[in-house]
């Protein structure tokens, strides 16, 4: 049976009648051990016989054209076997959901660290040698890599937006705001490299990668290698990690495809860590303008956000920098401008939170620059600013907590006792505390998933949904033995298979809601097919630890199964995303310190209070929240890309040189989720997501909390020592 929602209208909380008490509490992943162990395969690690070992090689200009390759050299190595370099290797990564090919434009190069070519050898070290023995001879074309001085700015329309008069209600403003801010290059950094295994079969393609959502990854190496999506096959059972950079198939997948075909036999290619960051998608820098107004109350009245962004010439994406800022405040007059610079740096695309963890670094910055011009405390002026309907489209709010985390954030954390700027001091550091709100936009995608209830009273979930480490397996089981009466562990859940019914895949906040959606659909229409044969109604059944109860009957569910039973869930989209205003909301809070004499910053702690509808997973949710805080401190202090300006090429391309926060940099964090909330607009499990939204204006917190330490305002992120030290207080040696 099939069973299809379209969220036309707000659903009944079903899920809130369920008395099994399994969703919501803080699970264990199942598939935990398994990786502990080392028994979790991951792309790299299935065997396949005959395999070959592939490596990618980079060119080594910025823009022009490959003249020649020597490969004589190369070929007559031990063990290698070929050398690639025309075919339908890829420029860059798809972004996501792209559902086609990127661009194929061999011999073209258009970055330093393009895929040129691949070696395939019986060995990965014989494969690496060859590589490094190749000999490319180049035409090479003027470059610009620069995007503040990039000749060709695009301003794509849909992303200008004005309403009302913004520039006489800025003049009008008792207090004003004009600030520019910058924020540098990221990248997804996963643990597991991309990796992918090719296979061909009677003309089938079978490949065992690292990627996030396969029903479009299929379509996009379908479309790469000029063959129907039914000839296709993609394995992903466990995802080492994605955080936007695995959302599209990226080059090592079809390099692997097209040297498997060529040479008869199954390849694995493996990104080094410094050809994943050459190759897959960068989040762009940006240069943002924050105008804003406020009257004697301390009520904006108007706001500017104006930003600009990079990618390669051609790529459609560009970061949406202000999505978080039109989810947030008000102001009557509004203005909104949105620059694309194309310069010939590695393609930009979705990095973890697109849009709202650079916007809100600047936007959250400029809230609290307001606030101390207003001579009001910053919580306070957000509260004065909380709109009562959406202030882009004017539309009502599905459900809005933010006024209640930042009260109850506030109350947590001691804001009362935050003292004035620079009046805090404990031996060489200064002590300061800082506050941003948190946005995330909240998107509901088509997603298919089958249930079956096994004759034994089991039961198993099917979908071709990943889990990129946050807890879709878990989820999944709750989901299903919460509505089916059963314990998680006698839920069977198969994710991670191109063949299984399609979902959101992982990616945007989207996953758990939308596929758990499709699980909660297809146990509806179990839970029908069971009522009709015990003779009740839905409604009336009652499952619970593996009994079926309706009335004065009660029985042992597998009694009731015979040979098993099946149903599909289809969620859909409809209605409701037009009609109104759906997010996440949270609120950050963080302490640091300041060193008096070399401007480094220690976060000491930081608190997050997070609105996301239903709790699914107490425990998975709370390490959500913690890794996006965690991205936050490395966001606000240390994480940046760097671009030699000469070729464009990134110079800390390893996790050496880019600096992610380490155990040290992290202090006691705490995500608290206020679990009574729901969010009927959403979906039919009231859930929205959580795995961006921590990330979302936690760096501002922190760049809020170093001004009121020590005086210093920081508007070019990440807050390096160097750009703290030139203005602090010396005046006091203490």
């Amino acid at each position: 049976m099939d069973v299809t929602l379209t969220m036309d209208t707000a659903q009944p909380r079903r899920l809130d009648q369920m008395v099994q008490g399994v969703l919501g509490g803080a699970m264990a992943r199942p598939e935990g051990p398994l990786k502990v162990r080392g028994a979790a395969t991951y792309a790299a690690e299935h065997a396949v016989a005959d395999l070959a070992e592939g490596v990618l090689v980079r060119a080594t200009i910025t823009k022009g054209k490959v003249k020649a390759i020597d490969e004589a050299a190369a070929l007559k190595l031990p063990g290698v076997i070929a050398v690639l370099t025309g075919g339908p290797l890829l420029r860059n990564p798809a972004q996501g959901q792209a559902s086609e090919a990127p661009e194929q434009v061999l011999p073209e190069v258009h970055y330093f660290g393009q895929p040129i070519a691949v070696v395939v050898a019986d060995s990965f070290e014989n494969a690496r040698h060859a590589a490094q023995t190749l000999r490319v001879t180049y035409t090479e074309a003027k470059a610009e890599v620069d995007p503040e001085t990039a000749s060709t700015v695009e301003r794509p329309k849909k992303s200008q937006i004005e309403t009302g008069d913004f520039d006489a209600g800025f003049q009008a403003g008792a207090h004003q705001i004009d600030a520019l801010y910058h924020t540098e290059p990221h990248t997804s950094a996963a643990m597991e490299p991309h990796a992918s295994i090719a296979r061909w079969d009677q003309g089938r393609l079978e490949l065992w990668g690292s990627y996030q959502m396969l029903k479009h990854n299929v379509a996009e190496l379908a479309d790469a290698m000029g063959l129907p999506e039914s000839k296709v096959r993609i394995h992903a059972p466990y995802v080492g990690g994605g955080f936007g950079g695995k959302l599209g198939i990226a080059p090592e997948a079809v390099a692997a495809a097209h040297a498997a075909r060529e040479i008869g036999r199954p390849v694995r290619v493996v990104m080094a860590r410094q050809q994943v960051f050459d190759m897959t998608l960068r989040r762009t820098e940006t240069a943002q303008r924050l105008r804003l107004a406020c009257d004697a109350t301390g009520k904006i009245t108007a706001l500017a956000h104006e930003d600009r962004v990079s990618n390669l010439p051609g790529e459609s994406y560009s970061e949406p920098v202000a999505q978080g800022t039109h989810f947030l405040y008000g102001g009557a007059d509004r203005r909104f401008t949105h620059e694309v610079a194309r310069v010939h740096r590695p393609a930009a695309g979705s990095v973890r939170a697109p849009g709202e963890a650079v916007g809100m670094i600047a936007l959250e910055c400029a809230v609290d620059e307001l606030a101390e011009a207003a001579g009001i405390d910053p919580v306070e002026l957000r509260l004065r600013n909380l709109p009562k309907t959406a202030p882009k489209g004017d539309l009502p709010f599905s459900e809005n907590a933010l006024g209640r985390c930042l009260k109850e954030g506030a109350a947590r954390f001691g804001w009362d006792k935050r003292g004035t700027t620079a009046s805090r001091r404990d031996g060489d550091w200064w002590v300061g505390l800082g506050v941003a709100a948190a946005v995330r936009t909240n998107v509901l995608e088509e997603s298919i998933a089958r249930v079956t209830l096994e004759p034994d009273g089991s039961a198993t979930v099917a979908t071709d949904m990943t889990d990129i480490g946050t807890g879709t397996y878990a989820i999944l089981s709750q989901i299903a033995a919460e509505m089916l009466g059963l314990r998680p562990d006698q839920v069977t859940v198969k994710l991670g298979d191109s063949d299984l019914p399609k979902s959101s895949g992982s990616g945007g906040s989207f996953g758990a809601q939308s596929c758990g959606s499709a699980v909660f659909l297809a146990c509806q229409g179990l839970r029908a097919a069971l009522a009709k044969r015990l003779g009740t109604t839905e409604e009336e059944l009652t499952l619970k630890d593996g009994t079926a109860t309706s009335g004065n009957r009660r029985v042992p569910l597998a009694d009731v199964l015979d040979s098993g039973l099946s149903a599909t869930g289809h969620i859909k989209p409809g209605d409701t995303e037009d009609d109104f205003a759906i997010a996440g909301y949270g609120a950050h809070f963080a302490e640091v310190r300041v060193h008096a004499f070399t401007g480094e910053v220690r976060v000491a702690r930081m608190l997050g209070i997070f609105s996301i509808g239903r709790v699914l997973n107490r425990l998975t949710a709370e390490s959500q929240c913690h890794g996006g805080m965690i991205w936050g401190i490395g966001s606000a202090l240390s994480e940046e890309l760097q671009h030699d300006r000469r070729d464009g090429r990134i110079v800390n391309h390893d996790l050496a040189g880019y600096h992610v926060p380490c155990h040290l940099d992290v202090p006691q964090l705490d995500a608290v989720l206020l679990e009574d909330t729901r969010d009927d607009q959403a979906n039919p499990i009231q859930a929205k997501g959580i795995g961006e939204l921590g990330i979302s204006g936690a760096a501002a917190a922190i760049g809020n909390a170093i001004f009121n330490a020590c005086g210093v305002r920081v508007r070019d992120f990440p807050a390096t020592p160097d750009k703290i030290f030139p203005h602090l207080p010396f005046d006091d040696w203490g």
